[in-house]
């Protein structure tokens, strides 16, 4: 079922994407913004964030013709199906802000043809495309809504969606169903329909249990430091339980952030709150990765004997690998929080997108590993970047005023750093 008209609305990260992801499958896309300045910079192949092979998907679309963007939603006014890809929104307490969302059905819903099919595959609380399928068939009866979520990781997205898996479709129709169906055919993966409501939870579901092992691999870690165990090892042996698997998220750091598995949790905490049920499980778990960034800072104090006056520096400040955005990002909060006892703090990323930071920054900005070390009294390494790996570290304690590097993502070879001179510092070893 290729060669259909797809629209896309919302073009940052996922948006963008979709629309390299369904023209390269031989369809005709439309990717669509509010805003004109980012509209204007696509058509020059000028993505709004890094993602490995987008802007070179994003120029061969356009190039081959299958591929336009506009700020004019009537231009989507004949396509089959829309996809509606707006980064949801998260608001400082990670719960959600769907006003985009809810003005986008709207104005999408004036234009489209009958029959076809707005797709959300934005993050949506639980019971909310309920609410937009029914705002939509309030304007047009002969149109329909279906959900699908998005899987993506950052820095392997255009991947994860060409081979996902697995598609999770949730409709309240079975014409549209088969539609949408059909659609999917053009991407190699099983298709697991069910209802609207479930679909959305498939996603609180998934993002909640990943948020719970890392919340418990970082506890675990913790108490190997207690107990004389090494977390590498405890972590290797879990993984052949096949209760567990080697696949499982069990990853010890700094907690997780971005705003993605914060905000399932606190969907679920507040349906939990609405039914007046017992201590939230997902309200736990929220509430004790917020209390890590202070605990890790807590233990890289310890490590440097008191941050006041001392002169830092920051290894990674995007919240992971393969991303340059820095909204949300944990490695940023960190950063501050070593400021605000009392520390110089020096940073240093390769990808990072420092436009996005608001007001001005309180930590000097390098542009190299070397940059950042010299005459700092210690690292602290918190985003995971393979460059960091492969660096030759024996370069880089003499430039410090004391070799002190603290690996908050076990990441380095502890061994080799320490032949580079380093005192070197982990997680639960």
């Amino acid at each position: 079922m290729a060669n259909l008209k797809i629209g896309v609305v919302g073009l940052w990260h996922l948006g963008c994407v979709l629309c390299t992801v369904w023209s390269r499958l031989g369809n005709q896309v439309i990717g669509f913004d509010y805003d004109q300045d980012l509209v204007h910079n696509l058509q020059k192949t000028i993505p709004p964030i890094y993602e490995p092979d987008l802007t070179e998907s994003i120029q061969k679309g356009l190039d081959a013709g299958n591929l336009l963007f506009s700020n004019q939603m009537s231009s989507l006014a004949q396509c089959d199906f829309i996809f509606l890809s707006y980064d949801t929104p998260v608001l400082d307490d990670d719960s959600s802000d769907t006003s985009i969302l809810l003005k986008s059905v709207m104005d999408a819903g004036s234009i489209m043809q009958d029959k076809a099919v707005l797709i959300v595959s934005s993050q949506t609380p639980v019971g909310f495309c309920s609410v937009l399928r029914e705002r939509l068939k309030e304007q047009n009866p002969a149109l329909d809504l279906a959900y699908s979520p998005e899987n993506l990781r950052l820095g392997e997205a255009i991947e994860c969606y060409l081979h996902p898996g697995r598609i999770i479709l949730g409709t309240a129709d079975a014409d549209t169903e088969s539609r949408c169906l059909d659609l999917f055919s053009q991407i190699n993966a099983e298709v697991i329909c069910m209802r609207l409501e479930s679909a959305e939870m498939v996603k609180h579901g998934i993002n909640s249990f990943l948020a719970m092992s890392i919340t418990f691999s970082n506890h675990l870690a913790d108490m190997c430091e207690i107990t004389g165990a090494v977390i590498d090892d405890v972590v290797r042996g879990m993984k052949t339980d096949v209760r567990i698997g080697p696949k499982a998220y069990l990853a010890p750091g700094i907690g997780f952030s971005g705003g993605t598995l914060g905000r399932d949790l606190q969907v679920l905490r507040k349906k939990n709150v609405e039914a007046k049920k017992n201590a939230s499980l997902f309200g736990i778990i929220h509430d004790l990765n917020h209390s890590r960034k202070q605990d890790i800072v807590c233990r890289f104090e310890e490590i440097v004997g008191g941050l006041m006056n001392k002169r830092i520096g920051v290894l990674g400040l995007t919240y992971k690998p393969g991303t340059s955005t820095l909204r949300r990002s944990l490695p940023v909060e960190i950063a501050d929080l070593i400021i605000e006892r009392g520390a110089e703090v020096k940073v240093y990323d390769p990808r990072a997108d420092y436009a996005e930071l608001e007001g001005d920054t309180k930590f000097e900005i390098t542009h190299s590993i070397a940059d950042v070390s010299e005459k700092v009294d210690a690292l602290i390494l918190l985003t995971e970047w393979a460059d960091f790996k492969t660096y030759p570290w024996g370069d880089v304690a003499g430039l410090m005023k004391k070799p002190v590097l603290f690996d908050t993502k076990n990441f380095l070879d502890q061994t080799s750093m320490k032949s580079c001179g380093f005192q070197y510092y982990s997680i639960g070893r």
